[in-house]
Order: C-alpha cells, then structure tokens, then sequence
C-alpha cells in the first residue's frame, strides 16, 4: 500500500536544483534562480546606488552636510533646506538613476543579441535616432517632456525597423547588425547636425546643450516619462532573459528547446530601442553607459546570463558616480553628465587595450 499523495499545489518552495549551484523559488508554478554572487553583487549596487544618491542630494552651489539630506528626506528639515533638495536635486538624482538603469539593461540587451561587446545602442546607431526624433519634437514641434519622450521613441524605433529592413534577408546577426547600425548611425548624426543648423541660434545652443547629455535643471516632469517606461520595459526585458540566454548556444539549439530565435531577438531589440528612448528624451544621449555597464556587470557578476539586472544598477551607479565627480571636480561649472561619463569611457576603453596588449604580450 503506497502512502496518499497530496495534490494541493504548492505556492512557494526553495530547492537547489542538482548540477547548478545557487537556490530556486518557485512561485505558482514559475521559478527564479537566485544565485549567491550575482544576488550579493546586486545588493550591493544598489547600496553603491544609494550612496551616490545621497552625495548628489548634498552636493551643489549650496553644499549641504548628509545629516542634513537624510533629515530632509525622512520628513524633517526647514523650508529651505527642503526646497534645495526635493525640488533642485532629488528629481536630478533619480533622473540619473533611472537614465543610467534603463541604458545599462538595454546596452545588456543588445550585447546579449549580438553577441558583441560593441553591440550598444550607442555605437549600432539607435542613441541618434532617438536624438533625432528628440531634435525633432524640441526644435519643430516644441514638445514638452512627455512629447519629447514619445518623439524619442518614435525616432528610435524608425532606425531600428530601417536597420531590421536592410538585415532581413540574412538574419539579425551580430556582426551585420553593428555594421548596418553604424551606417544608419552616421546618417542619423548628419540628419541631427542639418536639424541645428536650420534652428534658431538660441535654440540650437540649448539642443546642443541637450546632445551632449545632461542632468542640469531635470525637474520632475523629466522624471516621470522615464520612470514610467522603466516600470513597464524593465519587467519585461527581465522576462525575456531565460529565451536571450539560450539564443546564446546557438539558433539551432534554441529551436530545439522551443524558442523562436527571430521573435527573441526582435522583441528583445524593440524592447532596448524603448529602453534608450525613454533615457534619450530625459538626459539626452548619454555615451559610454549603455557600453560598458554590461560588461561591468559581467566582470562583477561572473554570469554568463544577460545579467539585465545586474546590468541596470551599474549603469545607474555609471550615471549617478559620474554627474557627482564632475560636480566635485569642478564645483563652479555645471559638466554635463555625458561629457563625464564620455572621458571616463575614453579611460575604461584604453586601459582594457593595454591590459589586453600586456595579455597578449
């Protein structure tokens, strides 16, 4: 006689699964692997995150103690203090969290898919196409941030189904899809620079201003299209994160377990291209982000994954650290965030050239 079994399902279990290290959680029939280093790598960035936050709500013309931010912030402080911070600076501090989180995990998206480091929406040409339809709504139409948002994403989608209309016929590979991109990239950037020089002279300092990628005077009608995007593009690019990971053993393979390699891949491009508009049309083109805040996370995670996750907290700690160094640095002259994040990327990309030089040697 064998012992009754229930069959009441069960709602939430932890197990380790054999031959993989880390625990899973299912949760009414779904899992979510949570492995030890890229949980505690997570947590801390987001502190890392956190404290960058913090050091931008104190730092400014009027440098405020921490003590003082953390009194404001928790409900207390007097009026002036709170002016300072929760309508100068708070709004600049989330806008560069939440810019530098949607570049991080669309730059994971688009390195997931083609398989290349330089796979970034900045260098395959998407970054100016949302600045052009950004240009477009600022200088034409003058939009205002919900508008410029959408004229971002409109922009950026144009290139990436002008970009899918040119590779379509051999696939989205990795390599032909960069090189295409590049193409369409400069032809976006001379579009870009044809749309300043039929602008107003006032007008055009300001897009200038805006194409170098700033944080200056975010206020939070910036903070509120992107923080709405991130809400619904970032659960959704976490989704997709199991089918891009298999895309990586192959398209044959991944027929093989059931997934589409054409669909995963246009869904994962559609999602990063909404990803770099929402973060285009807030800050404007911010550089080097999108591109090294995967790798980043890869180094730190050891996840051969998409690392969407881990990905977004760098690039938000990338955007956040920089715009409070170039704060730091140079307290009397407000450096755009990009200029910054741009010269640290210059660095990054020159000391991974020699360390590989003296790899090689």
């Amino acid at each position: 006689m064998t012992a009754p079994t229930s069959t009441a399902p069960r709602t939430e279990r932890w197990g380790r699964t054999p031959g993989r290290t880390g625990r899973v959680l299912r949760l009414a029939g779904a899992s979510l692997r949570l492995r030890p280093r890229p949980l505690a790598v997570s947590l801390g960035l987001l502190a890392l995150a956190a404290a960058a936050f913090a050091a931008g709500c104190a730092t400014g013309d009027f440098p405020l103690p921490l003590t003082e931010v953390l009194r404001v912030l928790a409900g207390g402080g007097d009026a002036g203090n709170r002016f300072i911070v929760l309508t100068l600076r708070v709004p600049r501090g989330l806008d560069g969290l939440l810019v530098g989180a949607a570049l991080g995990a669309s730059g994971a998206l688009f390195q997931s898919v083609t398989r290349n480091p330089l796979g970034s929406p900045d260098i395959v040409g998407f970054g100016n196409g949302a600045a052009t339809g950004a240009l477009l709504s600022l200088l034409w139409w003058r939009g205002g941030p919900l508008e410029t948002s959408l004229a971002a994403f409109a922009g950026g989608l144009a290139v990436a189904c002008l970009v899918y209309a040119v590779c379509r016929r051999d696939g989205l590979q990795g390599h032909r899809l960069i090189i295409v991109g590049i193409g369409v990239s400069a032809m976006a950037y001379a579009f870009n620079a044809w749309l300043l020089s039929r602008a107003r002279l006032q007008d055009a300092e300001s897009a200038q201003l805006w194409l170098t990628g700033t944080l200056n005077g975010r206020s939070w009608e910036h903070v509120r299209p992107v923080a709405i995007g991130l809400l619904v593009l970032l659960p959704a690019a976490l989704a997709q994160s199991r089918r891009i990971g298999v895309l990586g053993l192959g398209d044959e393979t991944a027929r093989a377990l059931g997934v589409s390699p054409v669909r995963a891949r246009v869904l994962a491009l559609a999602t990063g291209v909404a990803l770099v508009g929402v973060a285009t049309a807030s800050a404007g083109p911010i550089a080097f982000v999108a591109l090294a805040a995967p790798q980043i996370a890869r180094r730190l995670t050891r996840d051969p994954g998409p690392g969407i996750a881990a990905s977004a907290l760098t690039g938000a700690v990338l955007l956040q650290g920089a715009d409070v160094t170039a704060q730091w640095v140079v307290p009397s002259v407000e450096v755009p965030a990009g200029l910054a994040t741009g010269l640290a990327g210059g660095a990054y990309l020159a000391w991974l050239l020699a360390r590989r030089r003296t790899r090689a040697a």
